[in-house]
């Protein structure tokens, strides 16, 4: 496990991202293929403690939250600094993490703590953390023992309180609406403390919308700020909201 360190530094603690030309593969194999990086030149600053990134199925928005928590030392699957909560030998897919050797990070401070919290492995992960915990005779976490999404809930209550850099990929999976709110209040606490990095990437409309956040819209042109109101998401949201019925008649025509 990743050695723990603290500073007295706000974060953001991850300051930049850049691709480096010269490690990208010859035959630029997927994700490099992908638009976002397809000319070489991919960077992105970091200025707030929280960086929401939205867009599309398919632009990219997985694959660089997954190769950003790997090149700052977790797993593919998820977990936190040094676990390993799957086995990866038997793997078939090609996953974000396979950007991480062309990738330089810039920090200030490097933190050596946190979490990459992904959905779908989410499962695979508890039960890392309950047999590492019984173990050594500790009482288990349990997160699994709870609903889906109150186990996710109180994964990010005790989790995010901490100081780290943490990387959520669409955290609203198993998030009612109002259980969304929740989500955020985490979030603003994080904000508030400045004692931590999320970045994260949503489809969530609820999410999208914390004060204060740095909003960053991914299409195939790149990354750019953006405000909530100018998002495809909001505006069909905001569409369905005002008439249901015409909205789902013009989708479905």
């Amino acid at each position: 496990m990743a050695r723990q360190y603290r500073t007295t530094l706000p974060s953001p603690y991850l300051k930049r991202v850049r691709l480096d030309p010269a490690r990208i593969p010859p035959d630029r194999p997927y994700p490099f293929d992908l638009p976002l990086f397809r000319d070489g030149d991919f960077a992105l600053d970091f200025d707030a403690p929280v960086t929401i990134i939205v867009g599309e199925n398919g632009v990219g928005k997985s694959t660089l939250i997954e190769g950003l928590a790997a090149a700052a030392g977790f797993d593919p699957a998820g977990g936190g600094p040094g676990y390993r909560p799957m086995d990866h030998s038997a793997a078939v897919e090609t996953n974000g993490d396979v950007l991480a050797p062309a990738l330089r990070l810039s920090w200030l401070p490097k933190v050596g703590q946190g979490w990459f919290f992904r959905a779908e492995s989410f499962f695979s992960v508890a039960r890392y953390l309950d047999q590492a915990a019984l173990e050594v005779g500790a009482a288990p976490p349990d997160f699994l023992s709870f609903s889906h999404g109150e186990g996710f809930l109180r994964f990010f209550g005790e989790r995010c309180g901490r100081q780290g850099i943490f990387f959520f990929d669409e955290p609203e999976s198993a998030l009612s609406p109002r259980r969304q709110f929740d989500f955020l209040r985490i979030l603003r606490t994080i904000q508030s403390g400045a004692n931590a990095q999320v970045i994260m990437a949503t489809h969530s409309p609820i999410l999208m919308a914390l004060p204060g956040a740095r909003l960053l819209s991914m299409t195939p042109a790149g990354l750019d700020p953006v405000s909530i109101e100018e998002l495809p998401h909001y505006r069909l949201y905001r569409e369905f909201i005002l008439d249901p019925a015409g909205t789902i008649e013009a989708m479905l025509a």
